[in-house]
């Protein structure tokens, strides 16, 4: 079959499925772009192609399956986007991005590090200079003395978990083949990168016919080794004091059912990390809420003194751990259940090298049975385990009190203007329990986890792997694609909006409804406030006229507009100044089908409840700032408690 690369890569993608418990579906639905002279006569026209036969399907005889193209405006815009697609569709789906030479791919390699740092599997197509050198060095090569096959592209390497550089047609078989096995892989996914060189696009090749046959990628689900089964439940039973930690790996394993039915039998607490919020309701008995530098006390009272932490699906971040000082009984120790052995071999734990529902339904099983062999360690009945009643009655009460807090906090009335934990409160009475509230940085990611009361297994989504100012109206618009029968709340602050606020071009061009809550605190919010708990006085983090006398950012507000702004990208816009306003923008913003922009100003300033946690960011260790100086003895104090779980 004589094709170029491009229509055969394209050609291959389309035909190419994933399955897992039966259930099968296309991996690679669709293919995000921006166009340059490095694709335009290469994929461009391969997709073009494709698109000639859209209404036609793939069959044993060999007929084009189509492959959707969505034109995105930022290139890293569009890997966000691929990203929230594929976490909508828990990693079973991934989205392409083909992107042009220099710039254009390079500025993929940000949405790259997000994919890989969260493990969400996305595939990269960035073009590149020319195989043959015929014409070197072309528009936007780079040229390195060291030798002429170094590529800007090699940037993407080490935020790939698979990169290679199709230089010859026979190559692209075998790049095709290592990139779909990264893609179904839940224990080794993240960015997949095939870098083609602009003149091997258009280079055409006879192809085997078996190339384009349709290929099903089993999505595998391990299950513990039974060796390793019995060491965890072995630290299980012993534990008197037990906490488990539900991370991002129990929603992708769709393991909430799993996750509910071991909280019930054994009556452990479940705390969540940002990835995996959602996993238990926030209403459940065995709920505590987030865990870590910005979770709730309910969980970091219980973190402080748990002898046994079992971790699920969880990479352990430094907010998850407070920077390891989360964790302070002095007989602490650790079960992992994870399907990577790099994070179940963390923080010197008992590791369980499994599929998270695979694992929780064999560790509840195994609990809930008297125990027989002679190394299990029964509870004080003899029989199947299960935590104290007073256990279970200490962190009820104090889950009650805490509920009392995020009430008040929700209905704060402060003024001038409201505080951003009133804006959360509003969204949280209006929205729907399968809505999906999409965030990803600055003041508000901390503020969710601790106060944000999630009912759905995907409607909190919250990028903090990365935590990448800009994600939140690209990933947003992924999420929408993903899930067109639920409606996408995407909260973004002033800073990340002047980051990347041009995906809603796309989904106005596409017709795609997201709805907007754009909140304006005229600068960085978070790392103000960050700036002044370290002594650093909230320097350079307003957005302020420069001040001749001072020399400083801190003159008047800038005349900077954000609404209008939205308004002329094509969405609709409405103004809002209190909490009233807000609440019936919010539901006008709903019943519309249009994609429509809340705006309203809050007060950086307002109090926050405190989530009685810590986060390591080191402050410098000598200064003439008295401010500083004060913070380093905070600091100095705080770091004892840091310990390193050997």
């Amino acid at each position: 079959m004589r094709l170029t690369v491009a229509q055969a890569l394209v050609r291959f993608l389309a035909v190419q499925y994933s399955e897992r418990d039966g259930v099968e579906q296309r991996l690679i639905p669709g293919c995000f772009g921006i166009f340059g002279h490095g694709n335009v006569a290469g994929v461009a026209q391969a997709l073009l192609e494709n698109s000639a036969s859209r209404d036609s399907q793939h069959t044993e005889s060999g007929r084009t399956a189509h492959l959707p193209y969505h034109l995105a405006r930022n290139e890293q815009g569009m890997v966000h986007a691929s990203v929230g697609y594929a976490r909508m569709r828990n990693r079973l789906q991934a989205m392409a991005c083909t992107a042009s030479i220099g710039p254009g791919s390079t500025n993929m390699v940000t949405g790259a590090a997000l994919a890989t740092i969260n493990r969400i599997p996305v595939l990269l197509l960035p073009s590149d200079y020319f195989a043959t050198r015929a014409a070197s060095p072309v528009l936007q090569e780079l040229e390195d003395p060291r030798g002429y096959d170094v590529s800007v592209n090699d940037a993407f390497r080490p935020v790939s978990r698979f990169f290679d550089r199709v230089d010859r047609p026979e190559q692209l078989p075998s790049a095709l083949l290592g990139a779909m096995r990264v893609l179904t892989d839940p224990a080794d996914t993240g960015a997949v990168t095939i870098a083609l060189p602009q003149d091997v696009q258009a280079e055409a090749h006879d192809w085997p016919e078996e190339l384009f046959a349709r290929r099903v990628w089993h999505v595998a689900r391990p299950v513990p080794e039974p060796a390793a089964l019995a060491r965890a439940v072995s630290v299980l039973r012993a534990a008197k004091w037990p906490l488990l930690v539900a991370g991002g790996g129990v929603l992708y394993s769709e393991a909430g059912a799993a996750l509910r039915a071991f909280a019930e039998a054994t009556g452990i607490p479940v705390a969540d990390t940002q990835a995996g919020k959602g996993a238990i309701a926030w209403d459940h008995p065995c709920g505590v809420g987030g865990v870590g530098s910005t979770g709730s006390p309910v969980a970091n009272a219980l973190a402080r003194d748990a002898d046994v932490i079992l971790g699920v699906g969880t990479r352990y971040s430094d907010f998850t751990t407070a920077s390891r000082s989360a964790f302070q009984n002095p007989d602490v120790r650790f079960v992992n259940l994870n399907v990577a052995s790099f994070d179940a071999a963390k923080l010197g734990a008992t590791m369980l090298v499994a599929d998270a529902r695979e694992g929780l339904t064999a560790l509840t099983e195994a609990l809930t049975e008297s125990p027989t062999h002679p190394d299990k360690i029964p509870d004080s009945r003899g029989s199947g385990y299960r935590v104290a009643a007073e256990y279970t009655a200490g962190f009820a009460a104090h889950r009650d009190e805490w509920t009392k807090v995020v009430d008040r906090a929700y209905q704060l009335g402060h003024g001038p203007l409201p505080a951003q934990t009133e804006v959360l409160g509003a969204l949280n009475e209006l929205l729907d329990p399968r809505d999906v509230l999409v965030q990803a940085a600055g003041s508000l990611p901390g503020d969710l986890q601790m106060l944000w009361r999630a009912a759905d297994e995907k409607a909190y989504h919250v990028e903090y792997g990365y935590s990448c100012m800009g994600y939140e109206i690209a990933g947003g618009l992924g999420i929408k694609l993903a899930a067109p029968d639920r409606e996408v709340f995407v909260l973004v602050g002033d800073g990340s909006y002047l980051m990347m606020a041009q995906e809603i071009v796309t989904a106005v061009s596409e017709g795609i409804k997201l709805n907007i809550v754009l909140v304006q605190n005229q600068g960085f919010g978070s790392i103000g406030s960050l700036s002044s708990s370290l002594g650093s006085q909230r320097f350079g983090t307003r957005y302020r006229y420069r001040d001749p006398s001072s020399g400083r950012l801190d003159g008047d507000v800038l005349p900077v507009d954000l609404a209008a702004n939205a308004a002329s990208l094509g969405a609709d816009v409405i103004r809002t100044r209190t909490v009233k306003e807000l609440q019936a923008a919010l539901a006008q913003s709903r019943a519309s089908d249009r994609t429509t922009v809340t705006y309203i100003e809050t007060d950086p300033l307002a109090p926050v409840p405190s989530s009685e946690s810590w986060w390591d960011v080191p402050v410098s260790e000598t200064s003439a700032l008295e401010s500083t100086q004060q913070a380093r003895a905070a600091y100095a104090a705080a770091k004892r408690d840091q310990r390193m779980y050997l």
